[in-house]
């Protein structure tokens, strides 16, 4: 029988949707899985996981975005950032060489108006290969994700360090 690929989402205000994706890549990888991931708003940021990533060699990683959308006053070229990633994940998909596809952050890009959430639910419903496995990061997940996703996962926030004015430590929240 053929493999079923699943959708699964992982949203919230609380810290831990893209560890908790990345988690579940390198769980693929681990069971000799091609994993590929996309990140959609992350810019250049160097975090650990990148490191771990590059250890796998059936792990690609592709960041896009120019980080801290939310502080400049021009967005077309997160827009167009946005659009680039989206048409690379539509042909990592296409080309049928990886069982999971992370699309990191791809919920803020829904969620800023970047792409249209009819076309990628579009894509999730109809386009996407049957035995690909796709997990969507992000805040504000759209309603539309969330009726297509098989899975569906809410972090929320109990207590955060930051509030309290920890700064990021290395190895753990990058």
């Amino acid at each position: 029988m053929a493999r079923q690929g699943r959708i699964l989402v992982t949203t919230g205000d609380g810290k831990g949707k893209t560890t908790a994706a990345l988690g579940t890549a390198f769980r693929a990888a681990g069971h000799g899985q091609n994993v590929a991931i996309v990140q959609f708003m992350k810019g250049k940021w160097t975090y650990g996981e990148i490191f771990a990533i590059q250890r796998f060699p059936n792990m690609y990683l592709a960041r896009s975005g120019s980080g801290f959308t939310w502080l400049k006053e021009g967005l077309d070229e997160d827009r167009e950032l946005a659009a680039g990633a989206w048409e690379l994940c539509k042909e990592l998909a296409a080309s049928h060489d990886y069982d999971l596809l992370v699309m990191d952050e791809l919920n803020y890009a829904l969620d800023y108006g970047f792409l249209d959430v009819e076309d990628v639910v579009r894509f999730l419903q109809n386009e996407k290969p049957e035995e690909l496995s796709v997990i969507i990061t992000g805040r504000r997940a759209k309603q539309e994700i969330i009726d297509a996703a098989d899975t569906v996962t809410e972090m929320r926030v109990v207590k955060h360090a930051f509030r309290s004015g920890t700064r990021a430590q290395k190895g753990i929240e990058f």
